[in-house]
């Protein structure tokens, strides 16, 4: 499984690109974490943007306080939902952004299915998230990852050639 993981501070762009994804059926929502859930049981761009920004303090001092990653299973292998959500779920909480708000997309546009997450790099105080040797610890945990689940594991150096959108 390679994971890409980007930093940003334009929060309306990464949630924006995952949600036209979902308009135009090329992806689902899988999974949200401490998000706000409308009566219809479903999650819009608007209310996860301001349930999102709503947590970052006023007087934020880091710049980057988006994360945005995509983990991508070989392409051969098809996934269930189930086991896509619990792959996230494992992998936030290794990384470190369990306790955070975070929502999962499922994408389809391409062969491969894959997941993307969109979380924050801060938490209710401000404070940023310990990102020291993320990729690294992320490399780590999605070996762990693909042992666990019986995955295809990823070859060595794909991580900069991973086909993913």
């Amino acid at each position: 499984m390679i994971a890409k993981i980007s930093s940003t501070e334009n929060l309306g762009g990464a949630l924006g690109y995952n949600f036209k994804k979902v308009e135009k059926g090329e992806a689902s929502i899988l999974l949200a974490q401490g998000l706000f859930q409308n009566r219809e049981g479903t999650y819009t761009m608007a209310e996860v943007f301001a349930d999102m920004q709503a947590l970052i303090p006023e007087k934020c001092r880091t710049k980057k306080m988006v994360f945005h990653c995509s983990l991508n299973p070989h392409p051969d292998e098809k996934l269930s939902n189930e086991t896509l959500m619990q792959i996230a779920r494992e992998y936030m909480e290794a990384l470190g952004y369990g306790k955070q708000p975070y929502i999962v997309f499922k994408h389809n546009d391409i062969t491969r299915e894959h997941i993307h997450i969109v979380s924050l790099r801060v938490d209710g105080e401000g404070r940023k998230i310990n990102d020291k040797f993320e990729k690294r610890r992320s490399k780590q945990i999605s070996d762990i990852l693909e042992r666990k689940f019986g995955l295809i594991p990823s070859l060595k150096g794909a991580d900069k050639a991973g086909g993913e959108t």
